[in-house]
C-alpha cells in the first residue's frame, strides 16, 4: 500500500489491533495517530482482499487496490465492503446484510468523517452532529457517541442493523480515529 502512503506490514497490523478494539467496545474511539494515512484507506487496505467486493468513490484507493490485484469493484448493494464520504444518503440500509445461515456476509460500511466525539457534545459549528446512544454487547449499560452525520443515516444504520444476526457493521473514521457500531448493539438517534 505504498502508493497510499502506508507501510503494508506495520500500518495494516495496528489498524487491525484498533479495529479489534474498537469492535469489541462498540462506541469507542480509537486513535490511530501512529498511522500516516486518514483511517478510512487504513481501514480499507487492512479489510480488502481478493475475496470482498468494494464499493468506493475513491478514486485514488480504488488505484491502489487495482494495481495489488486487490479491487473487485462492486455497485452498493453488491458490495462487501462499503466506502462513503460522508452520508450514503440512506443507501447503507441497501447494503446487503447476510442471511441466517450467513449473517458473515452482511456489508461493512467504512464511512469518512470529519470530526467525531465520545459522548453527548456538540461539535465544531462547521459540522452538524448527531448523538447515538448505543446498548448490546462489548457496552457496559450505555455508551453514547457523537458523529457528523445526519440522524437520517444514523436511522438507515439502525435499520440495516435490526435483523441481527443479519445486518451491516460500521465503522466511522476520521483523520486519526475510528470507533465501530457492529451488528449487534442497538442504535437509537437521542
Amino acid at each position: 500500500m505504498n502508493a497510499l502512503g502506508m507501510d503494508p506490514v506495520h500500518d495494516t497490523r495496528n489498524c487491525y489491533r484498533r479495529l479489534v478494539d474498537a469492535y469489541s467496545r462498540p462506541g469507542t474511539i480509537q486513535p490511530l495517530d501512529d498511522i500516516t494515512t486518514p483511517v478510512d484507506r487504513a481501514v480499507l487496505a487492512t479489510l480488502v482482499d481478493g475475496e470482498t467486493r468494494l464499493y468506493s468513490p475513491d478514486d485514488a484507493l480504488c488505484e491502489a487496490l487495482a494495481s495489488q490485484g486487490r479491487l473487485d469493484a462492486a455497485d452498493l448493494d453488491e458490495a462487501t465492503i462499503v466506502h462513503s464520504h460522508g452520508s450514503t444518503d440512506g443507501g447503507v440500509a441497501e447494503a446487503p446484510r447476510g442471511s441466517l445461515k450467513e449473517p458473515s456476509q452482511g456489508a461493512t460500511v467504512v464511512y469518512r468523517i470529519p470530526t467525531l466525539a465520545a459522548g453527548d457534545v456538540t461539535l465544531d459549528d462547521a459540522y452538524d452532529g448527531t448523538t447515538v446512544a448505543i446498548e448490546g454487547p462489548g457496552v457496559p449499560d450505555r455508551r453514547t457517541l457523537t458523529a457528523a452525520l445526519p440522524a437520517s443515516e444514523f436511522e438507515a444504520i439502525a435499520q440495516a442493523q435490526s435483523t441481527f444476526p443479519r445486518g451491516v457493521d460500521v465503522v466511522l473514521t476520521t483523520e486519526d480515529r475510528l470507533a465501530a457500531l457492529p451488528r449487534s448493539i442497538d442504535l437509537e438517534v437521542v
